[in-house]
């Protein structure tokens, strides 16, 4: 649990800081929008290239974490709809619910997963997060689709979106990148290891400047249960799915790291887009990354 302390404070020490620097107006709040988007389309893939590049991961580790990762949706996705047959729900206020129970932080996780596991880890994670992404943007769109019906889903533009997505980019081409062995040249190397030492810590502050505090007023029985499906119930199923296909050591503290993250900063501009409860979902994303501070240690230190 102490190293499990060490490695998780620096995390949400950045993420406050974040926070700070935004609610006093430095550098200016013109430069946190523009930051996120430069870490995202600009550090994480190279970092992620580098990383997974460099590793050296067991073929069978890829379709383990796919099997357990299809097999975390699917659980959260039976239970958000038997937890609508009680609560009834508006298709709204549903997929702002959905969102939070089903969706993760990866600049949270692949920070956290660097820290508490090493580029090992990282590299684990990052593999994680390229089926993760796809899977669970394709269930989100489709439950708005169904619960809020805001018009016919355009498939072409959705998948297109899919596809370019920066981190699944990344990981992809690092994934392919390590699996032939091809290496870097030192050049290479030294160009990429700056870029990846800058991504993490610009991540972790621009996840902070976006957290909206004032979003906790909304804060309700969505938000409870939301928050207790994602930063409680699913590492619970996910170690016991662990443990029914016998995984254990690194890989099973990648998969809890992945269950027992906040919920993702996009899906309120997803929300906001399709026809959701976007000041919901806004004060789901802040709630779940206070409670994380505290929840996501003792998870951890429990399952793995």
């Amino acid at each position: 649990m102490e190293v499990l302390i060490q490695a998780l404070v620096p995390v949400f020490g950045l993420i406050l800081l974040g926070q700070f620097l935004r609610r006093v107006h430095f550098p200016g709040d013109g430069f946190w929008p523009l930051a996120e988007r430069f870490t995202y389309y600009v550090l994480f893939p190279p970092m992620l290239l580098y990383k997974l590049g460099n590793a050296q991961i067991p073929t069978s580790a890829y379709g383990d974490i796919a099997l357990v990762v299809v097999a975390m949706a699917a659980t959260i996705t039976l239970l958000m709809v038997v937890l609508q047959l009680w609560q009834r729900w508006s298709g709204a206020v549903f997929s702002s619910v959905y969102q939070g129970a089903i969706r993760f932080n990866s600049f949270v996780g692949l920070a956290a997963a660097g820290l508490m596991l090493g580029d090992d880890g990282l590299s684990l994670f990052a593999v994680g997060v390229a089926i993760n992404v796809p899977l669970l943007n394709l269930l989100c769109i489709l439950m708005f689709s169904v619960m809020v019906g805001q018009g016919p889903v355009r498939l072409i533009p959705m998948l297109k979106a899919i596809v370019t997505n920066p981190l699944i980019v990344g990981s992809v081409a690092g994934a392919i990148w390590g699996y032939l062995g091809i290496g870097f040249h030192p050049i290479i190397a030294r160009f990429l290891e700056p870029l990846s030492g800058m991504a993490l810590p610009l991540g972790l502050l621009t996840v902070g400047a976006g957290l909206q505090f004032k979003a906790l007023r909304h804060a309700s029985m969505p938000f409870v249960l939301s928050s207790a499906l994602k930063l409680v119930l699913l590492p619970v199923v996910t170690a016991g799915l662990a443990a029914w296909l016998g995984i254990d050591g690194l890989m099973l503290q990648v998969l809890i790291l992945l269950a027992a993250l906040p919920t993702a900063s996009s899906a309120y501009i997803l929300a906001r887009q399709l026809g959701g409860d976007a000041p919901l979902m806004a004060g789901i994303i802040s709630g779940q990354t206070l409670l994380a501070i505290l929840i996501m240690p003792v998870m951890l230190g429990l399952l793995t």
